[in-house]
């Protein structure tokens, strides 16, 4: 949620504002705004409604100054609003927040008993207001956002500017994610490594209770008791032009087609084919360690969630390893049963999310090993897991996830695969047969992404539909379920996602003429197969209308369907990686013709770091 950068250097602070705030409206596009310091003139402008808006008003006159913050939100508390938009500003302070603040009311009471009006409706107003009371009673500027910080009860990543002292930037996280870029004769800050990869890709990653300095001439990193630190600078390989479109209309849209080489990337250095084994950098688990496991818990949030349901799939079927799949927003709430043999394994793009942060370390805390599927190096499940598996995806813009979906699977099958050999499940050959398939899957990839233009016709007839219902058994279950979360998340229709037994429990009460119905009907294992053909027997009976996402041959469900997509036929493992792509195709086109906001949908935002 919501998007920070800060800036400090030789440079006009204002264009460079403005470039991270691009690079970061994905996370945050109902408001907007930038405050520049120009000496001990402090300039602020905020806008309503996306970037452009904001644009538009500094385009006049931008305001001038080479140190300077700047924030597009996502609304939290308050309606989106000038007045409500960062930065928020007080006798000269200005202040940006990611976050919530649990205690804003009593804290709002308490400074208005001194006085102080507040001009938003924000919880984040409350930030400028106690570090203006701190410097009217003597302390510096960064003493006084340490004694603002130490009276919250929340989270927060916030980034503050005084024009008591205009050469300098102050910045602290707790629970959000805040980056620090290096470079010559200027530094950053930003709530992602996005916002500053034009400018440097050296960065050092902030932890929890870390406050920062940052001035031309350098950086001070301190805990939380004021003692400087030093924390690992990480080169960043991405590059600027990973996170542009590339001639793409959407970033959805080039991130789908981006799938063949993301696979490769998360496949590239770890298939050891002529030992039938996986290779993990860094894999810190013995062979008797992983034997004594009697139990796998996969935490994760949405479409990581979907991801984790495959994977159950996958390592109960390679490595005979129980597998929970928990709502990590709800594993957290609860008293689940976790001991000492035991693997918890969160899922996340960012690895910022703070309903899957806070579960693994619940995991932790009750004693289970934890590992993480990760798509950002650096991030804060990256640094507190006991091991890491990058998926190597590159930037995820688009708020609906795709290519972080389909490498989420990748890892987790070569973590199946890597356990059941372990464990003694899965034979050299078995290992070898299963790492070969997965070596194909860029290619297969390839070639469905060959089928666009036929699902585009396809997303042409069905686009005015209300209501589309999505069917799938077995590894094809969760491949329905994120085929309804793309078509819903981009297009605003109303999909629901289904295993296919359950259609008769209830979902068939809605099927009727105007209803388009998306099967996804791979011919293996062909007991899914006999039952899903039944299904679609019982949504043509019922004048429903199939959309049927068959394997390429199979010319009887084709025959079934109102329409059809074809898909190369493989193994039952590899097909929810090939499934789904089709699905996320149709959810583009459908969402794309209706004139929906595809990159930025209503509501949402790309990595959520409250609750």
């Amino acid at each position: 949620m919501c998007g920070i950068v800060g800036y400090v250097g030789e440079l006009q602070a204002g264009p460079v504002l403005v470039g991270g705030l691009k690079r970061l409206e994905y996370r945050g596009y109902d408001s907007a705004g930038v405050a520049v310091l120009n000496g001990n003139e402090l300039t602020v402008v905020r806008a309503t409604g996306k970037l452009k808006n904001l644009e538009g008003k500094i385009s006049v006159e931008m305001p001038k100054g080479t140190v300077g913050i700047g924030h597009t939100r996502w609304a939290t508390h308050g309606r989106p609003s000038d007045e409500n938009a960062h930065p928020h500003t007080f006798e000269g302070v200005s202040v940006v927040h990611n976050g919530i603040i649990e205690n804003h009311l009593a804290l709002k009471a308490a400074l208005k008993a001194k006085g102080h009006a507040f001009s938003s409706e924000t919880d984040s107003e409350v930030f400028a207001h106690l570090i203006r009371e701190a410097q009217k009673q003597g302390k510096a500027f960064v003493e006084s956002v340490r004694a603002a910080v130490a009276q919250i009860k929340g989270t927060y990543a916030l980034v503050a500017i005084s024009d008591a002292e205009p050469t300098q930037i102050v910045c602290t996280r707790e629970a959000q994610p805040m980056v620090l870029g290096y470079s010559q004769g200027q530094n950053f800050v930003a709530s992602d490594v996005a916002a500053l990869l034009e400018h440097t890709r050296d960065v050092v990653f902030m932890e929890d209770g870390d406050l920062a300095v940052v001035k031309k001439t350098g950086i001070e990193l301190m805990d939380r008791s004021g003692k400087v630190i030093t924390r690992k600078v990480t080169r960043i390989d991405w590059t600027p032009g990973m996170a542009e479109k590339n001639g793409h209309k959407h970033f959805m849209h080039k991130e789908i087609c981006e799938q063949s080489r993301a696979v490769a990337d998360t496949l590239r250095g770890r298939i050891l084919r002529s030992e039938g084994d996986v290779h993990f950098d860094g894999w810190p688990f013995s062979e008797a360690q992983i034997k004594s496991m009697d139990r796998v818990w996969i935490l994760a949030c949405g479409t990581s969630w979907h991801s984790g349901l495959s994977g159950k799939w996958m390592i109960e079927t390679l490595a005979r390893i129980p597998v929970e799949v928990e709502l990590a927003s709800e594993f957290r709430y609860r008293d689940p049963i976790v001991s000492k043999n035991q693997l918890a394994v969160a899922i996340s793009q960012s690895g910022e999310t703070l309903d899957t942060l806070a579960a693994m370390r619940e995991a932790k805390k009750r004693g289970a090993t934890t590992m993480t599927l990760c798509n950002v190096i650096g991030s804060a499940m990256t640094r507190e897991a006991d091991f890491t598996v990058l998926t190597n995806a590159g930037p995820e813009i688009g708020v609906a996830s795709t290519k972080a979906f389909t490498t989420q699977l990748v890892g987790l099958y070569l973590l199946a695969i890597k356990l059941g050999r372990l464990r003694g499940t899965l034979s050299v050959a078995q290992a070898q047969e299963h790492l070969t398939a997965l070596s194909g899957v860029p290619t297969v990839i390839e070639a469905v992404l060959k089928t666009e233009a036929h699902v585009k016709e396809i997303a042409r007839k069905y686009m005015h539909a209300q209501d589309f219902l999505f069917l799938g058994r077995g590894t094809m279950h969760p491949v329905a379920l994120e085929g309804a979360l793309k078509l819903k998340e981009i297009s605003y229709v109303h999909a629901e996602g289904y295993a296919g037994g359950e259609m008769k429990h209830g979902p068939i009460a809605l099927i009727d003429e105007k209803m388009p119905v998306v099967v996804v009907a791979p011919q293996e294992p062909h007991i899914h197969y006999e039952k899903i053909i039944g299904n679609i027997e019982e949504v043509r009976a019922r004048g429903g209308q199939v959309i049927v996402v068959v394997e390429e041959g199979d010319e009887h469900a084709k025959s079934l369907g109102t329409d059809f997509i074809e898909i190369p036929k493989t193994s039952a493992l590899i097909a929810p990686l090939i499934a789904t792509i089709p699905l996320q195709l149709l959810s583009y086109h459908v969402a794309d013709l209706r004139g929906t906001d595809v990159d930025q949908p209503r509501n949402l935002a790309k990595s959520v770091t409250v609750e």
